[in-house]
């Protein structure tokens, strides 16, 4: 599937024959082959009957042996997957076979993408980018301290430097440019975090994704309807692992008080009206932004400050009216 994806990617028409030829099936085979990607990844094809077939988009699909010799730099080893579940539950998978961190899986496609508060993350097939690396934290709770908010000041300078200005972080874990979501972070931990545990940092980012066909409930962008062509996902992937790798670096080195200014910089909400939810409990105030470990900071209606932290939490701004 991937070979046929490879060789459709430039966005081209190609004939029956010669797909068959390059790949040594037959004519039928091929389309067999085609119509699954379009059933199975629901991949748009156009057929133009004389000129053969071609995607209704080029695609970006990721480059092994790119990515491998970043990851090589980087100390990291590295899993790329043409389908999974999702990759952080591959990456908790290989750490419970034994597999030593840091390591990175990647995915073409996800089948059960899965994001914050046991949401779905939308995973079509080679178009966004899903990304989890796997780490060991010998330091107990201070290694976890921010952590998930270094991460997202990663993905905003690894957007930054793909041409999406727009970019700013909404607490804990999300990215929105425009208004609207662009990536999204989710970390999941095992073993012990007050002493020594590993933390999958998930990462998913909307990169060539211009139509999500369901499944998003909320405003979505892509670095594609950002910056208006088709972006080189294994060049991203480089650029958010080398990011990844400098801001963990900090971290590591001198904890997330380091860090703390520049995320509260990039606050999109800082000073706005929020709600926060968490469960049946509703708390209305002010952002005006984190502590020392993280957590929110909310000036809440009654005029006290109150700090909240934790993954079930959920933030919304409330838009002037």
């Amino acid at each position: 599937m991937k070979r046929m994806l490879e060789l459709l990617g430039d966005g081209r028409f190609h004939s029956g024959e010669e797909i068959g030829a390059a790949l040594g099936v037959s004519r039928s085979a091929v389309w067999k082959c085609l119509k699954q990607l379009e059933a199975r990844y629901g991949i748009q094809l156009f057929k133009v009957q004389g000129r053969g077939y071609r995607l209704a988009d080029p695609v970006s699909l990721l480059d092994q042996d790119r990515i491998t010799s970043m990851a090589d730099r980087l100390g990291w080893s590295l899993w790329i997957r043409d389908t999974v579940d999702s990759t952080n539950a591959d990456a908790l998978r290989l750490l419970q076979g034994g597999a030593n961190a840091p390591f990175l899986v990647l995915a073409e496609h996800q089948t059960s993408g899965r994001g914050r508060r046991g949401r779905i993350w939308v995973s079509p097939p080679a178009q966004n980018i899903y990304y989890t690396l796997a780490l060991k934290i010998s330091t107990g709770s201070q290694g976890l301290t921010g952590l998930s908010l270094v991460v997202g000041l990663a993905v905003l300078e690894a957007l930054r430097r793909t041409g999406v200005e727009k970019a700013g972080l909404k607490w804990p874990n999300d990215i929105y440019a425009d208004g609207a979501k662009v990536a999204g972070i989710l970390l999941e931990l095992t073993g012990d975090p007050a002493d020594i545990c590993h933390v999958v940092i998930g990462i998913g980012i909307n990169v060539n994704m211009t139509s999500s066909a369901g499944g998003i409930d909320q405003p979505w962008t892509s670095i594609k309807r950002q910056i208006g062509s088709l972006v080189d996902r294994s060049e991203l992937i480089n650029i958010l692992s080398e990011s990844l790798h400098q801001y963990l670096a900090i971290h590591a080195r001198e904890g997330f008080g380091a860090l703390r200014d520049e995320w509260q910089r990039n606050n999109m909400w800082q000073g706005r009206r929020c709600t926060l939810s968490a469960g049946n409990l509703q708390v209305k105030g002010v952002m005006i932004g984190i502590n020392e470990q993280g957590a929110l900071r909310l000036m809440t209606d009654d005029h006290k400050e109150q700090c909240f932290s934790g993954g079930e939490l959920s933030l919304r701004v409330e838009h002037d009216s």
